[in-house]
């Protein structure tokens, strides 16, 4: 199953565009489902139909190029209908556990208070969804790029705070330490840490949705000078993420005038002069590139959403765009203490990027632009030290050398 993530600024046309995806494909014949995660849906103005959390069944108003019985569905997630399903059960038990160790109850009240939870819960009824249904791919508008770039480091990130906060090796001796203390209530700390538990396991499944080989982000932005390396930025804090970005798509292109005269015709080709300037700098970024013009009237209906689609797509399947090079290789090697070792993580940099790296035990923690990353060592450079570090255009290579205290343990 192909999982299409589309995200840009606000007022971009990501919805159009997401909804012109999933549209294409259907009218191809595939069973798609669009879903919205965005909290200010617009999703159904788009498709011109009301939409609700389960998927509704649209029949294509072209129905010439859909085989039969085939479908588009669509669905609107509604985050607050599942904070109150989901997290309530575990925010009691989480409230169990600070009162346990000596939290007062006010304070409680404010600790269980996760911020970004909606969106983390809106992500997990997307996998929901998605493994529920009979789709062949999954087509997500997201919301604008920044809360976009939040939600999806979310689960990594929580993950990494639920072990650091209750490791595993204390989740499975949890009874055991409640009854040395004499504790009467553990059953209650049992229920508690079985929910962290399954909190955990969830996170970390939902990372592995993210981050697989079947899901990638399609950047949708509009050709303005200040695009190009917002767009870089965008870019490389995916590829912190291990996100896979397959395409960007330049909506609203201003047609060319050819050879009209007059000031409006002036002004277009004024206008398309500067936009294709811009992507011209977008080209340059190693990352496929498609261009949707600007059209008088927007598109709403399925109807619609085809022409788009295929102005988008041209002959090719929206669906290809998961070639991909490592995100990391180790090189070098020996067995010696005088070997040497490199680690190249991939990822665009833009030259003004500011870089930081830390070793944190077994775990390189990378720093660009305030975002950061902890990347688990290979078990090798885990016996090694950091002895410097280059950075270029694509990414950044750091050099290890062993650690005489664990090279030969």
């Amino acid at each position: 199953m192909r999982i299409l993530l589309f995200t840009g600024k606000g007022g971009v046309g990501k919805t159009t565009l997401a909804a012109a995806t999933a549209a294409r494909l259907a009218g191809a014949g595939e069973k798609v489902l669009v879903v919205s995660t965005d909290p200010a849906h617009s999703l159904s103005d788009s498709l011109g139909v009301p939409l609700g959390p389960e998927p509704r069944e649209l029949d294509l108003d072209d129905q010439e190029r859909s085989t039969p019985g085939t479908h588009l569905h669509a669905a609107e997630i509604q985050t607050r209908g599942l904070l109150d399903e989901v997290w309530s059960d575990l925010r009691e038990h989480l409230r169990t556990l600070l009162l346990g160790a000596g939290v007062t109850e006010l304070d409680t009240e404010e600790l269980t208070q996760v911020p970004g939870l909606e969106d983390l819960l809106a992500l997990g009824e997307v996998q929901r969804l998605a493994g529920d249904g009979p789709w062949e791919t999954v087509v997500v508008d997201c919301g604008p790029t920044a809360e976009t770039l939040r939600l999806l480091s979310l689960p990594e990130a929580l993950s990494g705070y639920l072990e650091r906060l209750f490791p595993t090796h204390r989740r499975v001796v949890r009874g055991m330490l409640a009854g040395m203390a004499g504790s009467d209530q553990v059953e209650r700390w049992d229920s508690t840490a079985d929910a962290l538990g399954r909190l955990a396991q969830r996170l970390t499944t939902l990372t592995e949705f993210l981050t697989g080989s079947d899901t990638s982000v399609r950047l949708v932005l509009t050709p303005e000078a200040v695009v190009a390396a917002e767009t870089r930025r965008t870019l490389t804090a995916l590829a912190l993420q291990r996100i896979h970005v397959d395409g960007l798509i330049a909506n609203r292109l201003v047609p060319h005038p050819g050879a009209a005269r007059g000031a409006a015709a002036s002004w277009m080709r004024t206008r398309r002069g500067e936009q294709d300037g811009v992507l011209n700098e977008l080209s340059d970024l190693g990352v496929p590139l498609r261009t949707v013009e600007h059209r008088a009237g927007e598109p709403v209906g399925v109807g619609a959403l085809l022409e788009v689609g295929d102005e988008l797509y041209g002959a090719d399947d929206p669906t290809h765009g998961l070639d991909r090079a490592p995100t990391m290789e180790v090189t070098g090697g020996g067995r010696t203490l005088d070997s040497q070792y490199s680690l190249r993580i991939a990822m665009p940099l833009h030259a003004e990027a500011e870089v930081d790296l830390a070793r944190l035990g077994d775990e390189l923690a990378v720093t660009v632009d305030g975002r950061r990353r902890l990347v688990a060592l290979p078990a090798v450079l885990r016996r090694c030290l950091v002895t410097g570090a280059v950075a270029g255009d694509d990414g950044m290579t750091v050099n290890f050398r062993p650690d005489p205290d664990l090279w030969m343990r």
